[in-house]
């Protein structure tokens, strides 16, 4: 990427005559009066919280920033200018501000947008179907990152996308989008401080219908030729073509010395792939003597077509407020040092004061944070990895003895059985029951066949009783 020569420019320059028409660090605590949470666009439940702090690792722990602080919600903010920009002043449009993401975000916008309505615009019901003439800035989900620029042009009622995306940052740092708009109808877009992208609007963007058009008059002529290839037609299917079998009885085969035709049935070879089989028989082709190529149609100049010169007028009524309408599956995105002015020179010397003051410090503390990170993460592994025998053997002791137990208590249950079935043998010879009850005793009733037992010994059951104990074991 290249460095503009204009913001190089803008260093050595004076801002004297630049407007500033929105400035905001939120270092204080009075920035929740300049800016108001869009309460009616969404319910309370959808809405996440923002909160004012200078987020995990930063130059300056008074340097602060709004951060978005709940997963999966909604984020609408929006605060009114100092003065209005009109695009009938024929000035430079520049929109700046800081974005850090420190949360790692999957999936989430940090775009600003400017808006027109003045008087009429309704801060609590700012969302996403408000009007705005420009939405600028990072955009993350899944493998889709781009710097949104995005413009309204009255005449066609719509909001332009750019054609070809613009790239954006990814990292936890705080990085710096800058929005550069001229009344040449050209723009430019910056990452700190490096151009990325600039060209002209309708070069970039749909603003303008296409110069050139097909001839509605024109249609491809009948007989126009555009096939390239034809059958050979003397070219002619050799005899015997399709006798050919795409399989044969491999040669190199033969019948196994144990193989018996009586108890086998006759042998038969393998198949295998015929090499004489070529396939359907087509014939060759040959270049057609009467191609004429592609068919271009005639383009003639497009009688709807006239060059605007009011593209970069996307605040032809005047742009009153700026805001965030964001939604974040992950949220922690910090936003910071926003500027609107006219003038690039004077939005770079905000950024020296600013985001280039704490860029190193900032860099420096996360550093050191990760560097923290992985060493805790090493000695973890390590501990895992020093895992002695002496532990080993504890484990092993531990888990025989566990072994000796269940073998003990194993033991007793099969001198249970033992009794139990020891009881239902007698049972059965007593009672006459038929075979199939004694699995049935042995299984779900030990305990009440001993009983049961216990009874017929002594009172020498009749058979009345005999059935009644019967009743009582089914």
């Amino acid at each position: 990427m290249k460095f503009s020569l204009l913001a190089a420019a803008a260093l050595c320059g004076s801002t004297v005559n630049a407007e500033i028409y929105f400035k905001e660090q939120f270092n204080d605590d009075a920035w929740k009066d300049r800016w108001t949470v869009s309460s009616d666009w969404k319910s309370k439940s959808e809405l996440g919280e923002w909160t004012n702090t200078a987020g995990e690792f930063y130059a300056d722990a008074s340097d602060k920033g709004i951060q978005t602080s709940q997963d999966a919600r909604f984020y609408g903010l929006s605060a009114a200018m100092t003065k209005a920009f009109n695009s009938s002043d024929k000035k430079d449009l520049v929109i700046q501000y800081s974005v850090k993401h420190e949360q790692k975000i999957d999936c989430g916008g940090a775009y600003i947008k400017l808006m027109p309505g003045g008087d009429n615009f309704e801060s609590t019901k700012f969302g996403g179907d408000t009007p705005y003439a420009i939405m600028f800035g990072p955009d993350i989900c899944g493998q889709n990152k781009r710097t949104h620029v995005i413009f309204h042009y009255d005449k066609k009622e719509d909001n332009l996308l750019i054609k070809k995306d613009v790239g954006c940052e990814t990292d936890q740092l705080s990085h710096l989008y800058t929005l550069v708009l001229r009344p040449d109808n050209t723009f430019e877009v910056f990452v700190d401080n490096k151009s990325v992208r600039s060209g002209k609007l309708d070069e970039e963007f749909d603003f303008l219908p296409e110069k050139e058009i097909k001839d509605p008059e024109q249609s491809k002529p009948e007989d126009w030729v555009d096939v390239r290839e034809i059958p050979d037609p003397e070219d002619v299917k050799p005899e015997g073509y399709d006798d050919i079998l795409e399989e044969i009885p491999d040669p190199d085969a033969a019948k196994p010395d144990d193989w018996d035709d009586e108890d086998d049935g006759e042998w038969e070879a393998p198949m295998m792939d015929n090499p004489d089989f070529k396939g359907p028989w087509s014939p060759k082709m040959i270049p057609n003597p009467d191609y004429k190529g592609a068919w271009v149609h005639p383009m003639i100049p497009n009688p709807e077509y006239s060059y605007d010169d009011s593209m970069h007028a996307v605040c032809k009524d005047g742009c009153t407020h700026v805001g965030f309408e964001l939604w974040q599956v992950k949220s922690g995105t910090i936003f910071d040092d926003i500027i609107v002015t006219d003038s690039l020179e004077e939005a770079q010397k905000f950024a020296e004061e600013t985001f280039f003051k704490k860029k190193e410090g900032e860099k420096e503390m996360f550093d050191e944070a990760e560097k923290k990170r992985r060493e805790e993460q090493e000695a973890a592994m390590a501990d895992e990895e020093d895992f002695d025998m002496d532990d080993m053997e504890d484990m092993q002791l531990q888990l025989m003895a566990r072994m000796c137990l269940c073998w003990r208590m194993l033991l007793v249950l099969s001198y249970i059985i033992d009794i139990a079935e020891y009881c239902t043998g007698y049972l059965f010879a007593q009672l006459k029951l038929p075979l199939k009850s004694t699995h049935f005793v042995v299984v779900k009733q030990p305990l009440r066949c001993i009983e049961v037992v216990a009874h017929v010994q002594a009172n020498k059951l009749d058979h009345k009783s005999r059935k009644r104990s019967s009743l009582l074991l089914d």
